[in-house]
């Protein structure tokens, strides 16, 4: 059966108050969008970064401030930071300064040149030489108010690029999201850890199943837990994924060496530390780089904060998640921990400690060989404790124990030379 089309209707005018009300709501769309367009392009504020390099007068390099880690140079470039914030806080770019960095200190004849990488928000039609010239003078202040260090500030300041900031600060050791966009803000929170929140965070695979997690160290060393390899020794079985997903990783290796603690003891968890070097090196991104290593003098004091981070299982003997999840925990003295109430002496001086003493956060099983870090005054994360072993997991009085980093200083440096 055929069905023929419809007959035309009678022609329908339109009302002509409606079109007049939808031509005026069209016009006026566009204008205030044109507006806003015009304005965000002429005044909105965009973010700048700078890089410029400062001349400490009155402090003698050493080895000491060759290293990031170590206290000497913690200690001078937090000064600086802080000098430099102080000044532009009370300069007329109060409102411009955003945060400064220092990315390396390095020697310039006995003296000490800081090189450092600085954020400000401008108008996008108010960033011109006139702006480079009023950074350049409220730097030149610092001779002045410079307090106990002596500096002499380069007249040298060079625009970069959010590209070229971001290698530079992905080159640092223990730097999170919130420090390479050199944000005034730390964001930490959530159980769920996003993108690059861990960058150092790796996941072990055997077979291609995620079995332990490890720590990036070097663009070839990951620094893990001895347990993870007591049935598990074939390295060509082993291959170690970067990225928050075990499903999805952004990056994979396969390992070369395992080296594991001459004087690793299961029955007592002993020297719980082991290093794989990967087949091929790493390149160093946003979301992929390396934590720092503390000193071996570094101090960790009891009831400070620490996060764990891992693939492990939510709840004792249950399975192993795809998606990186992450606790806050606080440090826990060995004597408390030692109580008869909790590991009643099981705590050896290469161990740590860290929980809450009414239990909840913890690490679990899957977590092995995986980070305990702390945040340093300038935002950088330090590896304090490898995942090592506890009690179930979650339990009142009964924390999670971690290798002692600090305690392995020489080892590691000995087997990487970091």
């Amino acid at each position: 059966m055929y069905r023929p089309t419809r007959a035309p209707s009678a022609s329908r005018s339109l009302n002509p108050y409606i079109v007049c009300f939808v031509t005026v709501a069209v016009v006026v769309i566009l204008a205030v969008t044109t507006a806003l367009l015009v304005y965000f392009l002429a005044f909105g504020q965009k973010h700048y970064f700078y890089r410029s390099s400062i001349q400490i007068l009155n402090v003698q390099y050493s080895d000491e401030l060759s290293s990031s880690v170590t206290q000497k140079y913690r200690n001078l470039s937090g000064n600086i930071e802080s000098m430099i914030t102080r000044t532009f806080k009370e300069s007329s770019l109060r409102k411009q300064f955003i945060r400064a960095h220092v990315v390396k200190l390095r020697q310039s004849g006995n003296d000490v040149i800081a090189d450092i990488v600085m954020k400000f928000k401008f108008t996008r039609n108010n960033n011109g030489p006139s702006v480079k010239s009023r950074i350049e003078s409220v730097l030149r202040q610092m001779l002045i108010n410079s307090g106990n260090l002596a500096m002499n500030p380069s007249t040298e300041l060079t625009p970069i690029s959010v590209v070229d900031t971001e290698y530079i600060l992905t080159q640092e050791c223990g730097v999170r999201p919130d420090l390479i966009t050199l944000s005034a803000e730390r964001i930490i929170g959530g159980t769920k850890a996003k993108e690059g929140d861990w960058p150092w965070q790796v996941s072990l695979q055997w077979s291609g199943v995620h079995h332990c997690g490890g720590v990036l160290i070097s663009k070839k060393w990951i620094l893990t837990a001895a347990h993870c390899f007591r049935s598990h020794s074939d390295t060509r079985q082993w291959t170690v994924t970067f990225g928050i997903s075990t499903t999805f990783p952004k990056e994979r290796r396969g390992v070369r060496t395992i080296l594991i603690h001459n004087n690793y003891r299961p029955e007592t968890h002993e020297n719980d530390i082991a290093l794989l070097q990967l087949d091929k090196e790493v390149t160093f991104t946003r979301n992929i780089h390396t934590v720092c290593l503390p000193e071996a003098s570094q101090n960790i004091p009891p009831g400070s904060t620490a996060y764990v981070t891992g693939w492990g299982s939510q709840k004792y003997t249950g399975s192993t998640v795809s998606d990186l999840q992450q606790a806050r925990v606080n440090i826990i003295s060995n004597n408390v921990c030692n109580a008869p109430s909790s590991y009643n002496g099981a705590i050896l001086p290469g161990m740590l400690c860290a929980g809450l003493s009414q239990g909840g956060a913890d690490a679990c099983q899957g977590d092995s060989g995986g980070p305990l870090v702390q945040e340093d005054e300038r935002q950088l994360w330090f590896l304090v404790g490898i995942v090592s072993w506890g009690y179930q997991c979650g339990l009142p009085d009964k924390p999670g124990v971690y290798t002692l980093v600090t305690a392995y200083h020489d080892w590691i440096k000995q087997h990487t030379e970091i």
